[in-house]
C-alpha cells in the first residue's frame, strides 16, 4: 500500500510576454539607430553648350526637373509637381531672400512647359537671377569616329 501523496507534476510554462517585449525593444533600437543614405541619385542628361560653365556660387536654389517633368527644389522632391507646390517649395528653399540665383537643371527630354513654369514660379517670388545648367559639348571632330 502506498501512503504517500501523489505529487502531480507542474507542467513546464514559459511566459512569451517578456521575451516579446525584448523583441519588440531590440527592433526599436534598431529603426532608431539605423541610418540611411539616398544610394540613387537623380539623373539628369543637361543639354550641351559650347562655352564652358561658370565658376560655382556657395548659396543659390536649384531646380531639378527631369524628364517626366517633376521637380526637386535643392535635391528634395516635390509631392506634386503642379505651380503651388512649386511656389512654396522654392519660398522655402529662398528664404525670404530676393538676391539668391536660380540655377534650373531640366534634363534635355524635359518638356518646355516644365522649365517656363519654373521660370515663371521663381519670378513671381521675385528671383530674377536665373541661370540653367548645361554640359559642354565635346568639340566638333570629338565625336566623329569610325571613318
Amino acid at each position: 500500500m502506498n501512503f504517500r501523496k501523489q505529487r502531480e507534476q507542474a507542467e513546464a510554462d514559459i511566459n512569451l510576454t517578456p521575451l516579446i517585449d525584448v523583441v519588440f525593444l531590440l527592433l526599436i533600437f534598431f529603426m532608431v539607430s539605423t541610418t540611411f543614405q539616398k544610394e540613387s541619385e537623380l539623373k539628369i542628361r543637361l543639354p550641351e553648350s559650347s562655352r564652358a560653365a561658370s565658376e560655382e556660387i556657395e548659396e543659390r536654389v536649384e531646380i531639378q526637373i527631369n524628364e517626366r517633368g517633376e521637380y526637386f527644389v535643392n535635391g528634395r522632391a516635390l509631392v506634386n509637381s503642379s505651380q503651388p507646390f512649386l511656389l512654396k517649395a522654392l519660398s522655402s528653399a529662398a528664404g525670404g531672400s530676393k538676391d539668391l540665383p536660380v540655377v534650373i537643371k531640366a534634363d534635355k527630354m524635359t518638356p518646355h512647359q516644365a522649365v517656363v513654369t519654373a521660370m515663371d514660379t521663381a519670378a513671381q517670388l521675385g528671383l530674377v537671377r536665373l541661370q540653367i545648367a548645361t554640359s559642354q559639348a565635346p568639340p566638333a571632330g570629338a565625336a566623329q569616329s569610325g571613318e
